[in-house]
């Protein structure tokens, strides 16, 4: 089962909304990361069995960003985090190798299943 978990956003706050409800199922968050360019740094150092992702961030965003872990390791199980409204980049974020995705505002048991889906 995976328990380790990386999560990338470039707000503190949902960083910390996903750690506390990503904590309280039962999962390890081993590492989190502001943009893009930290989440690859994170992944090949920390090894996580699974990558909460935003996509609009600062520096790399998270399509590059999943692009990039993908071609470090073919493997990597990523889920999207989107806000209402961004379909495309939703639709984008899966062809670059996302596993699936979840919709800000989070809903703890959709966070929960998605987890669970990729353990």
């Amino acid at each position: 089962m995976a328990k380790r978990v990386l999560i990338v956003d470039d707000a503190a706050f949902m960083r910390m909304l996903l750690k506390d409800i990503i904590t309280k199922a039962g999962y390890e968050v081993v590492g989190e990361a502001a943009n893009g360019v930290e989440a690859v740094e994170k992944y090949k150092e920390l090894k996580p069995d699974v990558v909460t992702m935003d996509i609009t961030m600062p520096e790399m965003d998270g399509i590059t960003a999943i692009k990039k872990i993908r071609e470090f390791d073919p493997n990597a199980k990523i889920i999207v985090c989107s806000a209402m409204g961004q379909q495309t980049m939703v639709i984008e974020a899966i062809q670059a190798g996302a596993k699936d995705f979840i919709v800000k505002p989070f809903q703890h048991s959709r966070v929960i299943e998605a987890l669970q889906k990729l353990s």
